[in-house]
Parts: C-alpha cells; structure tokens; sequence
C-alpha cells in the first residue's frame, strides 16, 4: 500500500463512521421507529440463526407436556410460551417459524420490486407503444383482488414455497410498476436530466445514473410497507390452508394449527400472531421514518431532534 492509498483510506474511515453515527443520531431522534428497528433485527437474527440452534427442539414432542399453559417451567426453559397439541414447545417454533415467514416475504417483495420498476422506468422513460402495453400489464393484475387471485392460484397449483412467491410477486407487481413510472415521467424532464441528453449521455446512462437513484428512496420505503402487507398475505394463506403446509412452519400456519384450541389453549395461536403484529407495526413505523430520512426536504427534522436528544 502506498501512501497515498493509506491517506485516502484514513480520510474515508471518519467520513463513513460520521454518515453512521448521523443516521443512527436520526433513528434515535425518532424513539418508535429505534425501537422498531431493534425489533426487526432481533426477528432477523431469530430467521437467520433460530433454525440452526433451535430446530431440533421445535419439533420434539413432549406428549406429557401437550398444550401446557404458558409461564410454567417444569418442562425447561423452552416451555416458558407454553406448548402446542403434540407438546412441542411454542417459544422455539416462534423463532423457527420467522425463517419462512420473513424468506417468504423478502423473496415476493424483491422480486416484485426489481421487475415492476424495471417495467415502470420503461414505460416511463421510452416513448414507444411498448410503454402503453406494460400499463396495460400493471391494469390487468390490478383487475383481481391480489388475495382472491393467490387463493385461485394455489388451489390450482400445489402450495410450496415457490408458488407463493411467485404469486405474491405478481400480484404486487403494479404498485412498482405505476410508481416508478410516475417518478420516471416527472424525473425525467428535470434540468439534469435534459442536460445529460445535451452532453450526449446514452439512454442506459441517463436511466441507472440520473433517474434510478433520485427515485430509489421511494420504492424502498414503499417496500418496507409492502413487506408487512405481503407478510400479512401470506400468513393469510397459510391460515386458510393454501400457504406452506407440515411439517414446514410460518407463523400464519401456527395460528391456524391453534384455531381449534382457542377456547381451552389460547395461547397456540396468541404468541404467532402477537408475533405477525409487532413485526407489521415495526415495519410501518420504521418505513415512516425512512419516508422522513430519505427525503432531503424533511430530513432536517430527524437532525434537529438528534441534536437536542445529543
């Protein structure tokens, strides 16, 4: 390493802790969306590591500890949510079943999100008749309730993973592809853009260079809500039998496993959808702030209260 190198790379260290430490100060400034982040961290740690630590023992059965009330530890630690019909114990099915609940989601929304502003830049940017028939792609999807066209779908195709995703792929495809082209339509006649066409700059250039990142912060903030709706469909499906079936696990599926037992054994279904709500309302609040943060005409806001909060 020479030492211009080491000079450019002990200039970028502060310059990269600096932006982290100021967009931590903005988090903070906004107490629910902290505490909305920390949550969903903690929900992705628990997707990421639950199944390798945890699996073996949300599928133990324990048939003397079947349908154990929570907060009682004579069966162990794992018991302390209590246990299910077979005594398997609910604690450690919470944090495995995150896997395929949040894997589901995640899979549905980046798909969704890559091919519908792929298509909304697209219809946006060019001037052909192809932009007419990509919207009038997005208005046909748009057509059939996104919930009654998964039901028909998976009725008719086997529930595996696979197919929920790509059914959830499309239905939400036309929320990305109308706002892209929407933000593409009005970015595109801005001054920096005409003059990037003057200077020469090809289409491709113009497009991932001038018009993509002005309009990013939008799709990712819709994102985050369409995570938490696109979670809540597929726990949807899977409480109604057509989302991932036994012996896999999502939290949607452990509430529907429950439902008979609601009137003696609350808790099998209490502990998977306290789990869905918390996880939904962390992602709207912290997609609220984010709407705020990536804004630079608001951002202001979130500076002045980490500030004051410093």
């Amino acid at each position: 390493m020479t030492m211009t190198d080491a000079r450019i790379l002990t200039e970028e260290t502060p310059k990269r802790s600096g932006a982290f430490s100021r967009w931590l100060s903005m988090l903070w400034a906004d107490k629910f969306a902290f505490f909305a982040a920390i949550f969903l961290l903690i929900v992705l740690l628990c997707a990421i590591l639950g199944p390798y630590f945890l699996g073996d023992a949300a599928n133990k059965m324990n048939l003397r500890g079947r349908n154990a009330a929570p907060f009682h530890l004579r069966h162990g630690i794992m018991y302390v949510l209590g246990a299910d019909a077979l005594g398997r114990p609910l604690l450690a099915r919470v944090i495995v079943a995150a896997q395929n609940t949040i894997l589901v989601a995640a899979a549905a929304v980046c798909a969704s999100a890559l091919l519908g502003s792929a298509l909304g830049l697209v219809a946006g940017y060019s001037r052909r008749s192809a932009a007419q028939w990509i919207m009038r792609l997005g208005d046909v999807i748009m057509s059939f309730p996104s919930l009654l066209l998964a039901v028909i779908v998976l009725y008719m195709l086997e529930p595996s993973v696979a197919n929920i995703v790509l059914v959830l792929a499309i239905t939400r495809i036309p929320i990305y592809l109308r706002t892209s082209r929407a933000e593409t339509l009005e970015i595109r006649e801005r001054m920096f853009v005409q003059a990037a066409k003057v200077m020469g700059a090809s289409n491709t250039r113009i497009i991932f260079r001038h018009i993509l990142p002005v309009m990013l912060p939008t799709l990712v903030t819709i994102a985050t809500l369409d995570f938490a709706f696109v979670m809540l469909a597929e726990s949807s499906l899977s409480f109604l039998g057509l989302g991932i079936q036994a012996p896999e696990i999502t939290w949607g599926l452990m509430v529907s496993q429950g439902r008979p037992y609601l009137t003696n054994a609350w808790w099998l279904s209490f502990w998977p959808g306290l789990a869905i709500i918390l996880t939904t309302l962390s992602l709207n609040l912290l997609s609220n702030w984010m709407r705020i943060a990536l804004d630079p005409t608001q951002r202001w806001r979130l500076e002045m209260g980490g500030r004051k909060n410093g």
